[in-house]
């Protein structure tokens, strides 16, 4: 996997991030309009990802964190009150030196800042905990994905185990660090009550949890797969009933530990 390019100009460390794409006007990606960086890279390879493009493209988009910042703020009148940026991928925290320069950046000019995550690159190891710790200083908001509360079948429909992303989840909620978290409902997966019921009593562990969104497996990406030549990890899995996403949002609402 590789990292940020980083390289000297007149004497300054510069960092450049690997972009895979830019989308100027998002609108369910945190709140208000986003403006979203989708990273290039990712260590999980989820057997549902819609965006197995961005796990190791080679053609991808250098940029240093001013000069994408100055194309960002070419959108901001479309922002209001609440929009902002949003890095998303791929996986961020794979390019956590450009991410920590870039939000940085980003809010010494007023700009409102989300990380979407799986967190599967968190560790508090040195150096990079340290280097989270200042990340989170200039961090808004986090959208947080828990994939599956048990780390076996975690492994099965992501390629690793879940232990370091649930203490991503713990650590955020040590610091009050606000989270949106995002359960991609997946039917004969992670649909069941039981699963459901863990993952909502570890939720409600959680101090920062701000909102709790289910979304509902689809199909919308298959033709990625099929252009990379990659076989699809869920074929023949049909989308989640009505019923179904209803109960899990039940389950899943937020519900705070006495």
């Amino acid at each position: 996997m590789k990292p940020s390019v980083s390289f000297f100009r007149k004497g300054i460390y510069m960092i450049q991030g690997r972009i895979h794409s830019l989308e100027s006007f998002g609108g369910s990606d945190g709140p208000g309009i986003r403006y979203i960086i989708f990273l290039n890279g990712c260590s999980l390879r989820c057997r549902y990802c819609h965006n197995p493009d961005t796990w190791a493209k080679n053609d991808v988009q250098l940029f240093t964190a001013d000069a994408l910042l100055d194309k960002v703020e070419n959108y901001r009148e479309y922002w209001g009150e609440e929009g902002g940026i949003t890095v998303s991928g791929g996986e961020p925290l794979l390019q956590i030196d450009f991410l920590l320069e870039l939000f940085r950046e980003a809010k010494k000019r007023g700009i409102h800042t989300c990380i979407d995550t799986s967190a599967a690159p968190f560790t508090r190891e040195e150096p990079w905990f340290s280097k989270f710790v200042e990340l989170m200083k200039v961090t808004d908001l986090l959208l947080l994905d828990i994939k599956h509360i048990d780390s076996e079948k975690h492994v099965w429909l992501t390629g690793k185990g879940n232990e370091n992303i649930l203490d991503a989840a713990r650590f955020l909620s040590e610091i009050g660090k606000p989270v949106w978290i995002r359960h991609v409902l997946v039917p004969g997966v992670n649909s069941d009550r039981e699963s459901l019921e863990k993952t909502a009593e570890f939720i409600g562990s959680l101090k920062n949890v701000e909102r709790v969104d289910v979304l509902p497996y689809h199909t919308l990406g298959v033709f990625k797969w099929e252009e990379l030549g990659i076989p699809y990890g869920l074929e023949g899995t049909p989308t989640p009933t009505d019923e179904e996403l209803a109960l899990a949002r039940e389950i899943l609402s937020i519900r705070k530990e006495a």
